[in-house]
């Protein structure tokens, strides 16, 4: 009789155990995939040669980065397309490349070993989209995407301080920190890719309120994206933004630091990125709260606002000398994860339930990130060609003063448009400034989701 009330009570709870452990699993598997890529970039490399022009550092950053943008380029059609089996031997063949990449980016003399970085870059830029498939389309997906996306924010500073540990105790090279981070995390990356395979698969609660996510072709894909264009594009653009000054904040953090006068505190990393971290994955994952679709994609709007003022803001007082040099760094970091950490885990993951439509996520996600790695190319080389006498703390703090003015003005624009969308599938009067001004009418709202058929073969 206990096994059976026991057997019964998992059972009642099912989809709560699956969400706390795939929470976990995935954050920890992303985590560990996190020390393959950023690792590099503590190193000083000072005595490096320029290379056509720029420093070694940001060629360095500049390779990995255009590696990882062409592989968003091909991941809109690999993801798209991902069969759901065979996945967890993916993840290890793509990170085992990039770990050997880094083995030669080692031992090639320079500058030839620059081409390593690239090759490290692409395969990486794979990895989120099939992780993110194992958690799609369920009703804690809010929550377990936020605890997938918000690992990149712990673990780039996590990384980081190991790799300035190793640098500073055991005296690696910079040539090696990359390789030697990646052999720490070795094992519990293979334990977690275990741990990734046995998550259940969605329960049929989860499909009915998500519906369920399909593999889709070049002409699905296509007809998907001209439904929404006009909304789709402009939040592209928002996410090219975030993207650019998230990267430049990752890519380059050891260099502001060191300019603010925080150069031989390999805990700083880590010091700022936690309290980012626990406080995005509060702020995201409540999310899992709003089971009314639309209601969570207006809501998820309004939050990304208060990222970019709260990025803004910040500084705005930092350039005034208003604002300490630490707490800058982390409400900057603040207020872009929480403008950029929606468009990971929610926001395109509601709209394909508000608005019913077959796909999957990994599509629409891999649209903005080609994007917005393709600006964050573009950004740093201006900088390394045109800007070598500005610091990157004055030219990161001035370029994400206005990054917020547009920011709140481009996503204002989106949820007008998602809202008008709404109204004339649905002919459900819906006032966008009163949704703005006001989230709690959505809380009262009684409206039920629409019921519409869905074409299993979209």
């Amino acid at each position: 009789m206990q096994f059976i009330s026991t057997k019964l009570h998992f059972s009642k709870h099912r989809d709560t155990y699956v969400a706390i452990f795939a929470s976990i699993v995935t954050f920890l598997t992303y985590a560990s995939v996190y020390a393959f890529r950023k690792p590099f970039t503590v190193g000083s490399y000072s005595r490096a040669p320029h290379i056509f022009g720029m420093e070694y550092k940001d060629a360095l950053v500049i390779a990995q980065v255009i590696g990882y943008m062409l592989s968003k380029f091909y991941g809109i059609k690999f993801i798209a397309e991902l069969k759901r089996f065979g996945r967890g031997k993916l993840i290890l063949l793509l990170v085992g490349i990039s770990w050997i990449a880094l083995l030669f980016f080692a031992i090639v003399p320079l500058p030839f070993n620059i081409i390593f970085l690239f090759i490290n870059g692409f395969p990486l830029g794979i990895i989120w989209g099939v992780v993110f498939t194992f958690v799609e389309g369920r009703k804690a997906t809010d929550f377990i995407g936020a605890s997938l996306a918000v690992s990149f924010i712990f673990s780039s500073g996590f990384v980081k301080s190991v790799a300035e540990y190793l640098k500073i105790t055991y005296h690696v090279t910079d040539w090696w920190l990359a390789f030697m981070t990646g052999l720490v995390f070795i094992l519990p990356l293979l334990f977690f890719v275990f741990l990734l395979e046995k998550i259940p698969s969605p329960s049929e609660a989860d499909i009915e309120s998500r519906i369920v996510r399909l593999a889709m072709n070049k002409q699905q894909r296509k007809k998907f994206f001209r439904e929404f264009e006009y909304g789709l594009v402009l939040l592209i653009i928002l996410y090219v933004f975030l993207t650019v000054f998230r990267d430049i904040r990752d890519n380059f953090a050891a260099d502001i630091w060191r300019e603010l006068g925080f150069g031989n505190e390999p805990s700083v990393f880590t010091a700022t990125e936690i309290p980012i971290t626990i406080i995005v994955l509060v702020m995201i994952g409540s999310m899992i709260l709003i089971h009314n679709n639309r209601r969570a994609l207006v809501i998820t709007h309004i939050i990304i606002v208060v990222g970019f003022l709260i990025s803004g803001i910040s500084s705005w007082m930092f350039i005034n000398h208003n604002l300490s040099a630490f707490m800058w760094m982390m409400l900057v970091g603040l207020g872009l994860y929480i403008g950029y950490i929606p468009f990971n885990c929610i926001i395109f993951e509601r709209m394909i339930a508000t608005f019913k439509k077959g796909g999957n996520v990994g599509f629409l996600m891999y649209i903005a990130d080609s994007f917005g790695y393709m600006g964050s190319v573009a950004v740093i080389i201006s900088k390394s060609v045109f800007s070598n006498k500005l610091s990157w703390a004055t030219v990161y703090s001035h370029g994400v003063m206005y990054l917020s003015v547009i920011g709140v003005v481009g996503t204002f624009m989106a949820l007008h448009y998602f809202n008008k969308k709404y109204k004339s599938d649905n002919s459900i009067e819906i006032v966008p400034g009163n949704l703005i001004l006001n989230p709690l009418v959505l809380m009262k709202e009684e409206n039920p989701e629409p019921k519409i058929c869905i074409n299993q073969q979209l």
